[in-house]
């Protein structure tokens, strides 16, 4: 597994650096590693928020995912990464007994989003792989037929 390191540095400049550098690993390999991020970033002992909860945080995130908007696929989804990303992306709540809870709408729209975006840019390396697309929308929560790809 590949970790994006992200320190409070990184975050304030909006600096894609770490993850780009990671990312342009990834993509060389036939079989790249799945990412994830580490955040590291300083605040209050009593601050509850999650970090999708912080504005900078976020913020970088939909710079990142601006620019590589192909990143889900190579995200880690067995260990939830893919769920902790688009909760950078989508409005959610959060509760520690709960825990999230996406507005529905908001990540229908996302999912689509990332298997339109997906789809395009696997097909321009080279790397059609619908079944690990099914799989990243039944991640969280989508069946999406095989049907689907061929309209694309």
């Amino acid at each position: 597994m590949t970790v994006v390191h992200l320190n409070a540095a990184c975050i304030q400049a909006l600096d894609l650096t770490p993850a780009r550098l990671a990312i342009e690993r990834a993509i060389a390999t036939p079989e790249p590693e799945p990412l994830r991020f580490q955040i590291w970033l300083p605040r209050a002992a009593d601050d509850p928020r999650e970090w999708s909860e912080i504005p900078e945080i976020r913020l970088w995130f939909v710079r990142l995912d601006a620019t590589y908007p192909w990143l889900p696929y190579f995200l880690d989804w067995r260990e939830g990464e893919l769920t902790r990303y688009a909760a950078m992306l989508v409005p959610h709540q959060f509760r520690k007994t709960e825990g999230i809870s996406f507005n529905v709408e908001a990540l229908e729209l996302f999912v689509m989003h990332k298997l339109f975006a997906i789809a395009l840019w696997l097909r321009q390396q080279d790397r059609v792989n619908w079944p690990k697309l099914q799989q990243m929308a039944q991640t969280l929560g989508y069946e999406v037929e095989e049907g689907f790809f061929a309209l694309l």
